[in-house]
């Protein structure tokens, strides 16, 4: 049985930083390219960054590049979103996802509010 687990979400102040993190289990890990999404309310689901599955590629969407870093311990199973300067535009569910071809699973997602 196939489980992405997230955790890490919390109630941040604007500028603050927040880490969030993924425990995948039932596959093999290092085979799947993780991403993360985030969807607001009213929003469509969309891309916040992936990485491939030995770490060496990286992607960001443009409203995070430089403020987020996603990586990944293949040891632990675990990929990890680093956010820094968090802004009220960032709040949203984020869920973690892997991917191999045409296969993809979905975390249940974890919330993120950035407010004052």
């Amino acid at each position: 049985q196939v489980q992405l687990v997230e955790s890490g979400g919390d109630l941040v102040q604007p500028g603050g930083s927040l880490r969030l993190s993924c425990a995948a289990s039932g596959i093999i890990f290092g085979v799947y390219r993780m991403g993360w999404y985030r969807q607001a309310p009213g929003k469509e689901r969309e891309l916040v960054a992936r990485i491939t599955g030995n770490g060496a590629n990286t992607y960001y969407a443009d409203s995070v590049k430089g403020r987020f870093t996603i990586s990944r311990d293949n040891a632990k199973n675990t990929v990890y979103l680093q956010m820094n300067d968090l802004k009220p535009e960032d709040t949203a569910v984020y869920y973690c996802n892997a991917a191999s071809g045409a296969t993809a699973y979905w975390g249940q997602g974890t919330q993120l509010t950035v407010s004052s």
